[in-house]
């Protein structure tokens, strides 16, 4: 009896000491980081973070001034932490495009602030057309010739990306243990259509753009898309943690208002997080050559319309996603390439413009951003293409405005899996079209919207070879149409 009395004893107080070493602890090291670690053997946590990024009254958006939001921007995204690795950032922002500096300051302050390294940070933009640009060293470039604040404010654009970097680290503190991922589809009806129209001459003689007032190219067909929306749904024991869609098109309605917003798509995804209660993060895919054209004339009532048929998609991909699954890979790569640039690239000419004070103003941003190539390295801008696979799903993380195709070859490659890919990443490319496209002709081929060479397909399928671990490459360019959209 005395023993059992003073073996309960025992229990009782070395139950007290274990209490008051945890909460010592839990004070010492703040409850958040403590937690964090007694969580270290979890197979994967996360947590979500967003902020708002509101532009400036007055400042520039991507093509005029600001002068009042009518919607919200934002910068949302997910961390990812897999046992026994650096966190993964994975971060949407509402913005035109962001490129060469502003990617590397952007990458490097949230991998900061989620200790981790920035070729483990994605930043992507959703490409709205009322919202900013974003490209740190093309405004230092115009600073010289004193016309950087026409298209850059740039003390807006660092405070964003601190405040970015911010929400990531308060997102470090509230990781949550994932037990599960579901992956639903659906079809986006009457969104996406083809913007390059070729005709019996196998040329491109029109460019259906994503509003598009001319009834006959109108009722042209789609043309090459990929009118699937994907998605991913991590779940909890306590429920779903996050939320992310990948869909290839243009987000354009109509723009050129001065009042910034997130455009249809961007509409689509806030109305899905405040019916499900669940963060949700959106990615562009590959969607350079597409648009909403065939079914937009450009109507303001049109942004509502097209916005209800993404959230229709969104919806249905949610309610037939399958049932959860445990995640056994948690993988993550980066293939650095060189893609080459466009034989027009001359950096005599660009400075000649930037002086001409009687040149247009996009013809002088346009000068601006191709010399800013050009200072990065003249034989080629180098760029990390990413790659997370998680099990059987494998997400590619490719730069600027990229052809449908890419992504199509990219599904193509692993055709028993599930393939995602989100485009605009690095935005100092410009577009990136199929080595088939650049003979075509054509606006996105142009020496005015596109700053890489056509060789640049060959360096791209081969980091995406790699990435998806294939031995052979599917060819975006057996993807392009040569036949004629005419009947």
């Amino acid at each position: 009896m005395r023993i059992f009395m003073w073996r309960q004893r025992l229990a009782n107080t070395m139950r007290l000491v274990h209490a008051t070493v945890f909460m010592f602890l839990l004070s010492s090291l703040g409850g958040a980081q403590w937690m964090r670690r007694v969580r270290a053997a979890e197979p994967l946590q996360m947590a979500s973070f967003e902020v708002r990024i509101d532009p400036r009254v007055g400042k520039p958006l991507a093509y005029d001034p600001m002068v009042e939001s009518t919607g919200p921007l934002s910068c949302r995204g997910i961390v990812l932490l897999p046992r026994d690795q650096s966190a993964i950032v994975l971060a949407a922002v509402d913005w035109l495009g962001v490129a060469n500096e502003a990617q590397t300051v952007f990458k490097q302050k949230i991998a900061r602030a989620a200790h981790t390294d920035p070729q483990r940070v994605l930043v992507h933009a959703l490409h709205q057309h009322d919202a900013p640009r974003c490209d740190l060293t093309s405004a230092k470039i115009l600073a010289e010739y004193g016309i950087a604040e026409q298209f850059y404010d740039t003390e807006y654009l660092i405070e964003s990306m601190d405040r970015a970097a911010a929400a990531v680290e308060q997102a470090m503190g509230r990781l949550q243990p994932v037990t599960g991922l579901r992956y639903g589809r659906a079809k986006v009806q009457q969104v996406a259509s083809n913007r390059r129209l070729i005709g019996p001459d196998g040329k491109v003689f029109a460019t259906r753009y994503t509003a598009c007032r001319d009834e006959k190219l109108r009722a042209l067909p789609e043309g090459v898309i990929d009118p699937w929306l994907q998605m991913l749904i991590f779940e909890s024991q306590s429920g779903p943690l996050a939320v992310l869609t990948f869909y290839a098109t243009h987000p354009q309605s109509y723009y050129r208002t001065g009042q910034s917003n997130p455009d249809f798509i961007g509409m689509a995804r806030d109305q899905r997080q405040a019916t499900t209660g669940v963060p949700h993060v959106h990615f562009n895919g590959a969607g350079g050559n597409v648009g909403a054209g065939k079914y937009n004339d450009g109507a303001p009532a049109n942004r509502a319309v097209l916005a209800e048929r993404v959230r229709k998609a969104m919806r249905e991909a949610w309610e037939t996603a399958a049932p959860p699954e445990p995640i056994q890979v948690v993988d993550w790569s980066v293939v650095t390439v060189r893609l080459p640039l466009g034989s027009h690239l001359n950096a005599t000419v660009h400075r000649q413009v930037l002086a001409d004070e009687g040149a247009s103003t996009l013809d002088r941003l346009g000068a601006a951003k191709k010399l800013a190539l050009l200072q990065r390295h003249p034989d080629g801008v180098e760029i990390d293409v990413g790659r997370l696979r998680l099990d059987d799903q494998w997400i590619l993380w490719m730069p600027g405005e990229l052809f449908v195709e890419y992504q199509l070859a990219a599904q193509a490659m692993r055709p028993q899996d599930r393939v995602m890919m989100a485009a605009y990443g690095e935005y100092g490319t410009g577009y990136i079209g199929t080595r088939v496209a650049y003979p075509q002709g054509g606006y996105e081929v142009s020496e005015r919207a596109s700053n890489v060479a056509p060789e640049s397909e060959f360096v791209l399928v081969e980091a995406m070879r790699q990435l998806l671990e294939v031995d052979k490459p599917v060819w975006p360019s057996e993807f392009t149409e040569t036949r004629g959209s005419l009947p």
